[in-house]
């Protein structure tokens, strides 16, 4: 078990990529700081790892917030008083729109769950990571990264391209620490995360272009399963990876290189 006793504060943690990692971080051991917004779904999760013998905590924030993120932190010190990776993959895609229509609050919104969530979900778990090292991982995307071809996308976009820049500026900051952070960087997943996507008059300013089967080469347009991230997650989380930090990792089969 290559975690064993390791605690993992899972941002996002009741479904999608979210849920998979933590269900796989587990199984190798470590113990779970599960955050999500729903309750309902912290206790679905809860209840899958306890089957296999694994401890969660469950942890109901919105991950915008700086109280709700503080207190998460504060309740891990207090259960476990250890953290050792930082899993920080809440997000929304949020309204998509032409620059014009998209407004003030609809911005603030998407980089608020996105960005600011991931800076949160960073800050207050530092008091612990900093005692021992570990690693942290960031959810960001193709999108702002090597695709911009996505209509309307610009703040999720701005928010994921910055993802990318703030793992790359902490990295470096936090190395004397033997604090590890990384992206990883999807394309098209199974996953939830169009219940929280809003398009709105897209077609006016979308570009015309066709693709041959399917703009996902390497699967001929299947998308990747929530599991297959989950274990590049691991693999970034684990020892495998400790001479990794400061790196962007794509993972999208070559969906990126075409779409860019």
């Amino acid at each position: 078990m290559e975690l064993q006793d390791r605690v993992a504060f899972v941002t996002g943690a009741g479904e999608g990529i979210g849920k998979a990692a933590a269900l796989r971080l587990a199984r190798e051991g470590a113990r779970i700081a599960a955050v999500d917004i729903s309750p309902e779904r912290l206790a679905e999760l809860a209840a899958e790892v306890e089957q296999f013998g694994g401890q969660t905590l469950q942890l109901v924030a919105d991950v915008s917030q700086p109280d709700q993120m503080q207190q998460a932190h504060e309740r891990v010190a207090q259960e476990w008083d250890r953290l050792d990776i930082v899993f920080a993959n809440a997000g929304i895609n949020g309204v998509w729109a032409p620059l014009d229509e998209l407004s003030p609050e609809d911005w603030d919104r998407t980089l608020g769950v996105n960005l600011k969530g991931t800076f949160l979900s960073l800050k207050y778990g530092l008091p612990l990571l900093k005692r021992a090292g570990g690693s942290v991982v960031i959810t960001a995307s193709v999108n702002g990264t090597r695709v911009f071809s996505n209509t309307g996308a610009t703040a999720y976009s701005c928010a994921k391209g910055a993802q990318v820049i703030f793992a790359k500026m902490t990295a470096l900051e936090l190395a004397k620490y033997r604090i590890r952070v990384n992206a990883i960087c999807p394309g098209s997943v199974h996953t939830s995360i169009a219940d929280n996507t809003f398009l709105r008059n897209l077609e006016r300013e979308k570009e015309r272009v066709v693709f041959p089967d399917g703009d996902i080469p390497l699967t001929r347009g299947k998308a990747a399963s929530a599991e297959q991230v989950a274990e590049l997650v691991l693999f970034l989380a684990s020892d495998r990876a400790s001479h990794i930090t400061g790196s962007e990792m794509w993972i999208d089969g070559a969906q990126s290189l075409l779409l860019g």
